[in-house]
């Protein structure tokens, strides 16, 4: 079993500390991938000769490759072992990362960044999960799979920081050549780590593969574009078919798709074969619950990360070192909370704890909420980020041990694919969730804003609205002043006018954050059917048709 796997390999501190930093090294640059660019788009853009949508598709691809192949990664560790699949989804991640470092077009970006490093990152991803089930214990994988967290979650906090750095006093391409050192170094320490037996007897389901790859792309895809497309009506100029937005159709059609691959793999199921993910499992309480519970998660961390990165950066107009700066207070108490509630409270109910988290992630949300009413600055997230993050690190803490040992340590793998689907879909719904409720709310709140104000020409209003419509962003007050500067506007209107743009700002913020609490609401409610008792007090795992 795992645990004496784990017990055999790390039989000494050193090691077992070893593979944890090796495997929350490489949680760390999967995570950063995603974030560590959004501060210096404009830049390479200019330095690959496309413009801003080139490189933003270069950031939707890789998400897409990601999530797409997440399920079939899992599998490829089942067959070739999970040590060996987390070795080569390293190696090419660390081709994709130099070949992004020294790409001259976009093409030769696309197909480092999104193609290969977006294939890499699915193959290391459910590795990770797999390979702390069999390197630790059972009760010492709580604390492994809470620092894996905290991993992601410091890369996420610190990924605009070291852009902004990067890109000011260097260029956005070290950013990649240190991505590729660290995956070297990964590989150099991954010697220490128990490998995970390959099984000769399973294949790979190509058909599985195929449909799992275009449903989740698909969906995926239709969330990612449904902020810029409409969700369901289009947008302004947005391609649509039959009067519906094709984001809706992409959704529509990617959850058709899965519904087929399902169908299909329980046929393969029937005939004796081995598919790319056995159903039964979805009906496994303990392990569905897992992954609604991971999707809640990243939701409601994600979404609070895309309001505070867009309250400090645009509203307040920080750098991008600064926002990251004020980011950090979430990744302490994350991994805070990641690192000591297992070693202090080792026999707690995973239950209670996770309730806990979710209280605490919408404790934070609510916090931030009221303070917005009070006043705005840098400070008026320092709270709700520190108590956010306790309650992401205590969820980090319990969720992810509590899924692999849901199922036999085989499957570990197979698990890894979902949980990490789980997150990718809870992540990207935040995304496109949030924005498409703070574009509403903003617009409403400045128009009537405007309207509400008599010494705003009808003119400018009714062009506000033409520009509202089109899909105007979320405004700063610079790009406010330099759009003001076309008219012949009176400085004192000018005024006026930004601080209508200010409280519609702050308005439509806490609007957002609303909706985000109201679903935090109904995740304290997805806890109830995690399991009262620790996994390494009752190790046998549920049956997988449970």
């Amino acid at each position: 079993m795992g645990s004496d796997r784990g017990s055999a390999v790390n039989d000494g501190g050193s090691a077992t500390r070893g593979v944890l930093a090796t495997l929350a090294a490489g949680q760390f640059v999967m995570a950063l991938d995603s974030t560590v660019m959004n501060v210096s788009i404009v830049t390479v853009a200019e330095d690959v000769g496309t413009d801003i949508t080139g490189i933003q598709t270069a950031i939707t691809l890789y998400t897409l490759v990601m999530a797409s192949l997440m399920v079939t990664g899992g599998k490829v560790g089942q067959i070739l072992g999970h040590k060996r699949a987390f070795v080569i989804g390293a190696v090419i991640y660390a081709a994709g990362s130099l070949t992004t470092a020294l790409a001259p077009n976009l093409l030769v970006l696309l197909i480092g960044w999104s193609l290969l490093e977006g294939i890499g990152a699915a193959l290391i991803l459910p590795a990770i999960v797999a390979l702390v089930a069999s390197n630790f214990s059972l009760d010492e994988r709580p604390r492994a799979y809470g620092l894996m967290a905290a991993g992601a979650a410091v890369a996420i906090a610190v990924g605009p920081l070291i852009g902004g750095l990067c890109t000011t006093y260097l260029s956005w391409r070290w950013v990649f050549v240190g991505e590729a050192v660290v995956i070297g170094g990964i590989l150099v320490f991954s010697r220490r780590m128990a490998a995970s037996p390959a099984d000769p007897t399973v294949r790979l389901d190509l058909v599985g593969t195929v449909l799992s790859a275009i449903g989740l792309g698909g969906f995926v895809f239709g969330i990612l574009r449904s902020g810029v497309w409409g969700f369901v009506s289009p947008a302004p100029d947005a391609p649509e078919f039959a009067g519906i937005s094709l984001a809706f159709w992409s959704m529509l059609v990617g959850c058709a798709i899965l519904w087929g691959f399902i169908r299909w793999e329980q046929r393969v199921l029937d005939r004796g074969g081995a598919p790319l993910v056995d159903p039964s499992m979805l009906t496994n309480v303990r392990l569905r619950t897992s992954l609604l519970a991971f999707g809640f998660q990243f939701l409601l961390q994600g979404g609070l990360f895309y309001l505070i990165s867009l309250y400090l950066s645009v509203a307040l107009g920080l750098s991008a070192i600064g926002t990251g700066v004020r980011l950090m207070p979430l990744s302490i108490t994350l991994l805070g909370a990641a690192v000591l509630i297992p070693k202090l409270l080792p026999t707690a109910s995973p239950r209670r704890i996770a309730r806990f988290g979710f209280g605490a992630l919408v404790g934070g949300t609510s916090l931030l909420l009221v303070l917005l009413h009070f006043g705005d600055g840098p400070a008026v997230v320092t709270g709700p980020l520190l108590l956010a993050g306790l309650g992401a690190g205590a969820l980090a803490s319990q969720l992810a041990n509590v899924a692999v040992s849901s199922v036999p340590e085989e499957r570990s793998g197979e698990v890894g694919g979902l949980q990490n689907t789980a997150t990718n879909l809870g992540a990207s719904i935040a995304t496109a969730l949030a924005g498409a409720v703070l574009v509403s709310a903003l617009t409403s709140s400045f128009m009537i804003g405007l309207a509400g104000n008599p010494d705003v020409p009808a003119e400018v209003i009714a062009a506000a609205e033409t520009e509202l419509v089109a899909g105007v962003p979320f405004l700063s007050d610079a790009q406010l002043v330099a759009a003001l500067e076309q008219t012949e506007l009176s400085p004192a209107v000018v005024d006026e006018i930004l601080e209508v743009n200010t409280d519609a700002r702050i308005e439509a913020l806490r609007r957002t954050l609303g909706v985000l609490v109201l679903i935090g609401v109904g995740a304290l409610f997805v806890g109830r059917r995690l399991p009262d008792e620790q996994p390494s007090l009752s190790p046998q795992t549920e049956p997988i048709t449970s």
